[in-house]
């Protein structure tokens, strides 16, 4: 059952976005040192592939530089269809060099690493029980009710 109408949120308030990319920046800081972030479309394909019970949510960021890529496009579709099939939260992040910085610029020896799908699992041990993830999949769940499919956050500079 959906919580909100169109009329009620008139879209998604300013705040909410605010509080979803707060609420993102904690996933990714603590998701991080455990080991629990996957970067990079092919790898994050990879790893949907082979376990996508484990995924609790899958991030899509591109830049203008990026914006008419066609085949890096055809790669968001996919994963988006695949995301959907499996009921894995996705959302669609501006602001690649917000994101870097959260999640450490770089690969070993200075190369960027590719920040274009960013997916989040599930600890090794345990299911995640991070109240950051309940606000980002409510978000998510919300949006999806005002058939906004990708809702789309921008990750403001710090």
């Amino acid at each position: 059952m959906c919580n909100m109408t169109f009329e009620t949120c008139g879209g998604i308030s300013s705040e909410r976005m605010e509080t979803v990319s707060k609420a993102i920046e904690e996933i990714l800081s603590s998701a991080l040192p455990q080991g629990c972030v996957t970067a990079g479309v092919y790898e994050a394909a990879k790893s949907l592939n082979a376990d996508p019970d484990n995924v609790v949510l899958c991030l899509l960021a591109t830049d203008e530089e990026h914006a008419g890529d066609v085949a890096l496009q055809i790669h968001f579709t996919l994963i988006q269809a695949f995301c959907c099939e499996n009921d894995i939260n996705i959302v669609r992040v501006s602001n690649m060099r917000r994101l870097a910085e959260i999640l450490g610029e770089s690969k070993l020896g200075g190369e960027p690493e590719d920040l274009h799908c960013v997916l989040v699992t599930n600890p090794p041990s345990t299911l995640w029980k991070d109240p950051a993830l309940g606000k980002v999949n409510t978000f998510c769940k919300d949006c999806r009710c005002l058939d906004q499919w990708l809702p789309v956050i921008n990750l403001p500079d710090r």
